[in-house]
């Protein structure tokens, strides 16, 4: 059983930066894919980036060139870069992992393990 742990959330004002982390508990398969979702009140979960065991990496179209999405193998750990957030970015975020090809990384039903997820507010 794969356990996730988000951290790094937080509030920030329009135009600043977080970087949120997800370290995993260990991971069995040689290929997988891990994700950050987010969710904000009344809204669906929607996937924001994902990336792969071969580094490659998905975003949404709403974060292209804001966010960047990064992994350390070594922990197994991954990490999103939040660059010049925006009010319509406030939601808790969260960690998913699976295993898999990343087509369709921004299915939330294809996950199987998730975080509890953590607090990212951006006030204008």
């Amino acid at each position: 059983q794969v356990q996730l742990a988000e951290s790094g959330g937080g509030s920030v004002q329009t135009g600043g930066s977080l970087r949120l982390s997800c370290a995993a508990s260990e991971y069995a398969y040689s290929r997988y894919l891990m994700g950050w979702f987010r969710q904000a009140p009344g809204q669906e979960r929607e996937g924001v980036a994902a990336i792969d065991s071969d580094g490659k990496t998905f975003y949404a179209d709403s974060v292209k060139g804001r966010f960047t999405i990064s992994q350390d193998n070594t922990k197994p750990t991954v990490s999103l870069q939040m660059n010049d957030l925006k009010p319509e970015d406030t939601a808790m975020y969260y960690c998913a992992a699976d295993h898999g090809y990343g087509a369709m990384w921004y299915l939330v039903p294809r996950y199987n393990y998730w975080g509890q997820g953590t607090q990212v507010t951006v006030s204008s």
